[in-house]
Parts: structure tokens; sequence; C-alpha cells
């Protein structure tokens, strides 16, 4: 190493999070800095001298020339600072934009998300309100009809009895009254007629009690209470009475079936209003029942939404806070930095001004021969107890212990408390080394918690992973599966309705073919049945004409010729005689005129087995094509739920994803922060231990142990 220093060793507990950065300990003060700056010094001239005295050459150039390397290297770790800090600064930059922007955009969709849940949620309360009234209205609508139902149930039970009842009093009345119309003898007859009118009296008293007058009560008392041996003919005041209650029971009938029409017409109205109005409320209770599942719904998801986005807000929000005290604690460190360099560089440049200066050089001329320089270079190279006295001597043997200690453990501290020995007393180093193995016993122990909680959580965040890519591989496996069934019921679907198309296609065009041949077969028919017709005139026809002469024929051979002496006529027509041929001519008639029919029959029946087969084409197709039909709803429902599941298991892979996600975010902070504690756990474990032995051996020489 140029300044011959050994390099710092940092925890990586004190990173700052910027990619290969090892993070490093808050400054010491600005003065020990400044001290170690000028042990450095005294390092680097001791040693040019020891060397000068080996080589033979002069030991003042060598000086100047190790703190001119050392200057430029403090140059250089000013730049390579510079550096790290601009980038450091444009990723704080960045990442503060970015974030501030995303806490932005998170706060707009939590204000839209929380009014979406607010009107949502009153939506369903006032919702939830409304059902309860159409229920409630509903309840009470049903129950006033079960209750007129009820009544009209009793009341036309009491109509049906009160009916029977009169229609057999009426009937009853009507035979007591032929009874007496006919002066019938018999007591058993006079009896039927007591037991008649007792009856009536007795159903019947509200309607008889206003119809029949003292007198008429006390007749028909008197005639219930007569015995009958034979009858004796009385007044027709009975006989009236009797008709009187026939036609008042009539009446009564009468109105009372009128009653009833008119009753049941009034419970039909009520009831179609009243069902009406059921049906009117339970078409907007399920309405409303479907708003507010709607409602809910939306309210549910925009929950969940604003607990994300509150999530990612708080993460966003804390990252900033992490940000900022990240950010600033780099700022504060670049500024002592640069401070601390600018004095270390200001004392090296001082030094080189006074080592370059002329005076300086014509003073080193006189004043150190050869001897005086050896002598020098032993001043600065040995420790010797005949110079500095014993307390001098323990100092310079715990400073070396201490050097050698924090060159091997690579602490630079160490080798600050090395040049501390021989400023300090005893007793403020002992507690300075007290102090230091303190600080690095406790750093021991956190060093094993953490990495104790590395490991942990590490192993804790594998697991998650690997359970989680195992659920994810079943879910997007579930969906490949579902994909397939619904890409075949959907493929199955639409074949069907090809299939329902092409049979349509097939009954149309059977029906057109079946139009045509029916036109065909009516012009068939027709034709023969006209050439039946022509053929049967033209036979008509001939026969009408050669029977007619045949009997001509027969009644001139039957009859004498007029005139006995008459001349002999002149030479004229031949005899007409049949055509030999016309027998001939009608059988063949008779034959076309048979096969014409028995082709019109052929037709007809080749008409009905076409139609027939036309009409189970078509049924068979209706009902082929009805199964398609309700395949094709089947499967529509099956792919409508399908469809919903699938949506689901996107949903489940896309939180799965996001999950996984957020461990593998979880796992690369876990190593960014574990690698290098886990890596180096033991070998910084050890390191530290040699650092803790080489201060309690520095002590112990402090404290009047010997170790050499």
């Amino acid at each position: 190493l140029k300044s011959g220093v050994a390099p710092r060793k940092v925890s990586p507990s004190f990173c700052g999070g910027t990619p290969g950065c090892r993070g490093s300990k808050p400054s010491l003060p600005t003065q020990i800095h400044i001290l170690f700056a000028a042990m450095r010094i005294v390092y680097f001239v001791t040693a040019a001298a020891a060397a000068e005295l080996e080589l033979g050459d002069r030991p003042i150039a060598k000086v100047i020339k190790l703190l001119t390397d050392m200057r430029t290297q403090l140059q250089e770790e000013a730049d390579d600072d510079k550096k790290i800090y601009e980038k450091m600064k444009c990723w704080c930059d960045t990442n503060g934009d970015d974030k501030n922007q995303a806490v932005k955009i998170a706060a707009k969709e939590i204000d839209a998300l929380t009014s979406v849940i607010e009107e949502k949620s009153a939506l369903s309360n006032q919702l939830r309100v409304d059902i309860g009234a159409l229920e409630g209205e509903i309840k009470k609508n049903t129950e006033a009809l079960e209750k007129a139902t009820d009544m009209r149930k009793k009341a036309l039970a009491e109509f049906n009895d009160e009916e029977k009842d009169l229609m057999q009093s009426i009937s009853a009345l009507k035979n007591a009254i032929v009874v007496l119309s006919k002066h019938h003898d018999s007591s058993a007859a006079m009896v039927s007629v007591q037991s008649v009118l007792k009856d009536a009296l007795g159903r019947h008293s509200d309607i008889l009690k206003d119809l029949l007058r003292p007198s008429d009560k006390k007749a028909l008392t008197g005639f219930m209470q007569q015995p009958f041996k034979s009858y004796a003919p009385q007044s027709s005041q009975i006989f009236g009475i009797l008709k009187q209650m026939e036609e008042q029971f009539e009446a009564n009938l009468s109105n009372a079936q009128k009653n009833e029409m008119a009753d049941q017409e009034s419970y039909t109205q009520l009831k179609q209003a009243k069902e009406e109005e059921i049906r009117a409320g339970q078409d907007q209770l399920a309405q409303k029942k479907s708003d507010m599942a709607d409602a809910n719904d939306t309210v549910a998801e925009s929950k969940e939404d604003l607990e994300d986005t509150q999530a990612a807000l708080s993460a966003d929000q804390q990252f900033l806070v992490d940000l900022g005290a990240k950010c600033a604690a780099t700022d504060k460190e670049y500024e002592e930095r640069q401070k601390s360099r600018s004095e270390e560089v200001a004392a090296v440049g001082e030094a080189l001004q006074m080592l370059n200066s002329d005076d300086a050089f014509d003073l080193f001329g006189k004043s150190l021969s050869s001897k005086s320089q050896r002598t020098l270079a032993e001043g600065f190279v040995q420790v010797g107890v005949t110079r500095r006295g014993k307390e001098q001597a323990v100092k310079d043997k715990v400073a070396k212990l201490l050097r050698a200690t924090g060159k091997k453990a690579g602490s630079s501290d160490v080798v600050q408390l090395a040049a501390l020995v021989q400023l300090d007393g005893m007793a403020k180093v002992k507690e300075a080394i007290d102090k230091m193995i303190a600080e690095l016993n406790k750093q021991q122990e956190d060093e094993v918690g953490h990495k104790a909680y590395c490991v942990d959580q590490i192993n804790q965040n594998e697991r998650q992973l690997a359970l989680g890519k195992q659920n994810q591989g079943i879910l997007e496996s579930k969906l490949a599966t579902l994909e397939n069934t619904l890409q075949t019921l959907k493929t199955e679907i639409e074949a069907a309705q090809q299939e329902i198309a092409e049979t349509k296609k097939q009954i149309k065009r059977a029906g057109e073919d079946r139009s045509g041949a029916n036109n065909e077969f009516q012009q068939t028919v027709a034709d023969q049945r006209e050439t039946q017709y022509i053929l049967k005139k033209v036979a008509d026809r001939l026969d009408q004409f050669y029977k007619k002469k045949e009997q001509e024929e027969s009644l001139i051979q039957r009859q004498p010729e007029p005139g006995a002496a008459a001349p002999p006529p002149p030479e004229g027509f031949k005899d007409y005689k049949k055509n030999e041929g016309s027998n001939s001519v009608s059988v063949l008639l008779q034959e076309i005129i048979g096969e014409s029919k028995q082709l019109e029959a052929e037709a007809i029946q080749a008409e009905q087995d076409a139609q027939t087969a036309y009409e189970k084409f078509v049924k068979d197709s209706n009902t082929s094509v009805g199964d398609l039909q309700k395949s094709i709803t089947d499967k529509e429902e099956a792919v409508a739920e399908g469809e919903s599941e699938r949506s689901s298991l996107a949903t489940d892979i896309n939180e799965q994803k996001k999950s996984l996600n957020r461990l593998d975010e979880t796992s690369l902070d876990l190593h960014h922060d574990c690698d290098f504690i886990l890596e180096n756990f033991d070998e910084r474990q050890a390191s530290r231990a040699d650092e803790i032995e080489g201060l309690r051996q520095a002590k112990a020489i402090l404290s009047g142990a010997d170790f050499s």
C-alpha cells in the first residue's frame, strides 16, 4: 500500500443500499483525522529514513516523493468519493421523484375508491331499506289475498249449505203442496206434510219470522198438532201458507245465488289486483336485490383495491422516509469525508511546501551528514529504552502490537489507537481499549444474531416461494384444463349451431322439393284426368255413333221398301258399314284410360308416401334441432360458468404472481443485506476475534503483562 496503512473493513449493517456498497461507519472527529494524517506523515518519514540508511541516499528526497504519492492518492480517493456520491445523488433524486409521483397517484386513487365505496354503500343501504319495505308490502298483500281467499272459501261453504238447505226445503214444500192439492186421504201423507213444515220452520225461522202472520202461525200450529187418521178438507189457508213459503224460499235462493255471483266476481277482481301488485313487487324486489348485489360487489372490490392501494401508499411513504434518511446520511458523510480529506491534503501540502523550500534544502545540506542522518533514522526507527524510558518502551511495544493487530484485522480504528498510545496516558488508552473490546464483542453478538435472522428469513422465504410456485402451477394447470374445456365446449356449440343451420337448410330444401314434387303431382294427376276425360269423350262419341248406326241398320233390315214395282235406283253410294277397326279403337281407348287411371293411382300413392316421408323428416329434424338447441343452452351455461371460473382463476393467478413478486423482492432484499454476512461470517468472526485478542494483549502489556 502506498500509504503504508491497512485498508478499512466496514460492517454491511451500515450499507446504504447502493449496488456494491458494503457500508461505512461514521467518520471520526476532525481532530482525530488531523492526528491520523500527522501519524501517517511520521510513519512515512520513519520508513523513508530507514530505507535511506540502507541505500546510502539522502532521505529528504525520498520523504518528498512519498508525500507527493500520498497527495496523489488522496486526490484519487476524493475523485472516487465524488463519483460514488454523484451516483447516489442521482439514485436519490430519481427514486424520490418517482415515489412522490406514485404517492400522488395513490392518493387520488384512494379518494376515488373512497368516494365509490361511500356512494355504493349508501346505495346498498337505501336498497336494503327499499327491499325491506317491498318485502313487507308483498307480505301484506299476500296475507290480504290469503285472508280474502279464506273468507271467500268460508262464504262459499256457507252459500253451498244455504243453497242446499233452501233447495231441499223448496223441493219438500213442492211435494207437500202436491199432496195437499190432491186432498190425499192418507194419514202418512199428512204426517209427511207436518214433518216438512216442522223442518222448514226449524231451519228457516229467520226467514219465516217476518213472513208469517199470527193467524198463519196459529193455523200451522193447529195443523201440525192435529192427529191424522183420515184427511178432512180444511180451508185453503195451509195451502196458501205453503205456497207463500215456497215463493219466499225461491226468492231467498235467487238472491243468495246473485249475491254469491257478485261476491265471486268481487273476489276475482280483488285477487287479480293483489296478484298484479304482488307480481310487480316481486319484480321490483328482484331488481333491487340484483342492484344491491352489484353495489355490494363493487364495494367489496373497491375495498380490496383500496386496501392494496393504501398498502402500496404506505410502502411508498415509508420508502420515501427511509430514502430521505439514507440520502441525508450520505450527504452528511460525504461532507465530513470531504472536510477530513481536505484537511489531510492541506497537511500533506503544507509538509511538502516546508520540505521543498530553499531554506529547508540549504539547512538539510548543512546539518545532515551521513552520521547525523543515521542517528536521525535510528531515532525514528528504533524505540530504545535508553532515550525514552521504561514507560515509553511499553508504549512503543503496545503501539507496535496494535499496528500489527490493526493491519491484520484491517481495522483503521486499531491503527489510530496505536497512534494515540504515543500521545495519551495509559489510563486513557486502557479505557479506549476496553470500549473498543466491548464494541467488538457487541458486534460479534449482533453479527451472530444477524446471521441467524438471515438464515431463518431466507429459508422461510425459499419455502414460501416454493409453495407459491407450486400453487401457481396448480392454478395454471386448472386454468389450462378449463381453457381446453371451454374451447371444446365452444367448438361443440359452433358445430351444433352449424348442424342446426344445415338441418334448417335441409328442411327448407326438403320443403321446396316437396312443394315442387306436389306441383308435379298435381300436374300429373290433372294431366291423367284430362287425358281420361278426353279419351272417355272420344270413346263415348265413337260408341254413340257406332251404336246408333247399328240400330239404324237393324231398323232398315226389318222394314220393306215402299212400292212394289218401283224401278231400281241409280247407282249411288255403296252401303255404309261399321268400320272393322272400330272395336279395336274402342278397346285400345279403354286400355289407355285404364293405364291413365293406374298412373293416377300410382301418382297419388307416391304423393302420399312422399308427404308422409317429408312430414317424418321435418318432425325428426325439428326434434334434432330441439335437442341441439337444448345442448347449446346447456353448454352455453357451462361456458358462462367456466368463464366465471376462468376469471376467478385468472384473478387468483394474478394475486399469486403478485405474492411471488413480493417474495422475490423480499429475497433480493434479504440477499442484499445478508449475502456478505453469510459469505464472510467465519472470516469476519475470526478477524474480529484476533482484533479483540490483540487489544487484550495490548491492555495486558499496559497493565504489566509480557507476551514477548
